[in-house]
């Protein structure tokens, strides 16, 4: 066989060989996904105070033992222990059949109080001032009746032609005429000028006493439910449904966990170091997997006497769940607090942690150039804190750029495209929308 014969053979033979090595290279690079836009920041290096660990207890913002403010019997508790409860909403509800019959018998004079005022305000009906006057003209029509017949007799009499008596009884009749006249004619005075303003200002002392009375009822009803006066918790119920209760009395426990003051016991030599508005950790060991930081808001200038330890009062913004507050009051906490000495610390932002493992970690971004490279995770311990950068113990260097957006999604040695590069120090704190790498509370 010539050789070019055999080439041709074999090249036959080895086509679809080729076609599907080819296709399976092509296949590969079609499945390995596009570069993740994320966005990064530099790794700092800055001199914060040397941090040390403080015993602490969590507590919430705002405690308030709700009690009755009336005497009655409970009928319905509306909320109970561990449901949240918000401000202004009922915590439970005594009694009230008696004191609404109260209310109804009040509303009904005060609406019989108001048709009076409205009688006297709107005056003389036209029928009535029509009625006085036809009564008031009847009497003139009798008063000059008599006039005139008294006139006649008075000339009768000069002539004699007309008794004594008689004259006399014509002029009574005359006389009493004409005060019928007069007094309906005063009657018809009064119906078209209505009622005196004082009679109209006495009727609306009236319903003013009146509203007064039902608006008084009402606030004792309001008074028959037991009110939340913040957003909060029901941590304890001292009523049972049926239960007899007297003013003052507790009927249950709230507290407000929105936010919560986290006390850590300083000893007086380390007291003097602590400023209010510094930015500090707190860790809670039964929340692991938690980067809490708050801000100091008080140092109480107040030791106890036995410990010789000043309260120092952190605040916290709590994280709100599905299941109830993340941070619970009375939760055993750790506080670092920055009294020690300056010193030299590697910074990243808080929203570079990624959290949920067994150690917290960042993912560097290496190789490639100024527009993307892979990423690698680096394992790290957080240290002290600050605003918006938090202290990462571990194999960093000041320069290295780290995610801070999008690191929820990131695999080890994934491919990325730098979409955004961001200032350190202007880094966010995070919020329920980075959750997903960040699931402490700032």
């Amino acid at each position: 066989m010539k050789p070019s014969c055999v080439f041709r053979l074999a090249l036959f033979l080895l086509a679809p060989f080729l076609m599907a090595v080819t296709a399976g290279v092509h296949d590969a690079h079609a499945q390995q996904p596009p570069p993740a836009p994320v966005a990064v920041a530099d790794v700092v290096q800055m001199d914060v105070s040397a941090g040390q660990a403080f015993v602490a207890t969590v507590m919430p913002l705002k405690r308030a033992i709700v009690g009755s403010a009336v005497d009655g019997r409970v009928v319905e508790l509306v909320v109970h222990e561990g449901e949240r409860v918000a401000k202004g909403a009922p915590l439970a509800k005594l009694l009230t059949a008696t004191i609404e019959l109260e209310l109804a018998a009040a509303e009904a004079e005060l609406d019989l109080r108001n048709q009076e005022l409205a009688e006297l305000e709107a005056g003389s009906r036209r029928n009535e001032i029509e009625q006085a006057k036809a009564k008031m003209l009847g009497a003139k029509a009798d008063m000059d009746f008599g006039r005139a017949q008294l006139t006649r007799l008075q000339q009768l009499r000069t002539s004699n032609s007309a008794s004594p008596e008689e004259f006399e009884q014509v002029k009574a009749r005359a006389s009493q005429s004409e005060q019928v006249y007069q007094e309906l004619k005063a009657a018809h005075d009064l119906i078209v000028e209505g009622p005196r303003p004082e009679r109209i200002a006495q009727a609306r002392a009236q319903v003013a006493f009146q509203q007064a009375m039902v608006d008084r009822i009402k606030d004792r009803i309001k008074k028959y439910t037991v009110m939340s006066r913040f957003d909060g918790y029901v941590v304890a119920e001292h009523v049972d449904e049926g239960t007899w209760v007297q003013s003052g009395d507790p009927v249950m426990e709230v507290v407000a966990l929105d936010e919560v003051e986290v006390y850590a016991y300083v000893v007086e030599q380390h007291a003097a170091h602590i400023k209010p508005g510094t930015t500090v950790r707190v860790d809670v060991p039964a929340l692991p997997g938690e980067i809490v930081t708050g801000e100091i808001t008080t140092v109480i200038p107040q030791a106890d006497a036995k410990s010789r330890t000043f309260p120092v009062k952190i605040r916290v913004k709590n994280t709100i769940t599905d299941d109830g507050p993340l941070l619970k009051a009375g939760m055993y906490a750790r506080v670092e607090l920055p009294i020690g000495p300056k010193q030299s610390a590697i910074m990243v932002p808080k929203n570079a942690l990624v959290l949920g493992g067994p150690r917290p970690l960042v993912y560097v971004v290496d190789g490639g150039d100024q527009g993307g490279g892979s990423v690698r995770p680096v394992p790290i311990e957080v240290g002290v804190a600050m605003p918006n950068l938090i202290q990462a113990i571990g194999p960093l260097e000041a320069g290295q750029r780290v995610v801070v957006e999008g690191n929820e999604r990131l695999r080890p040695g994934q491919r990325v495209v730098i979409s955004r590069v961001v200032e350190p120090q202007s880094q966010p704190a995070p919020n329920e929308s980075n959750r997903g790498n960040e699931h402490g509370t700032d």
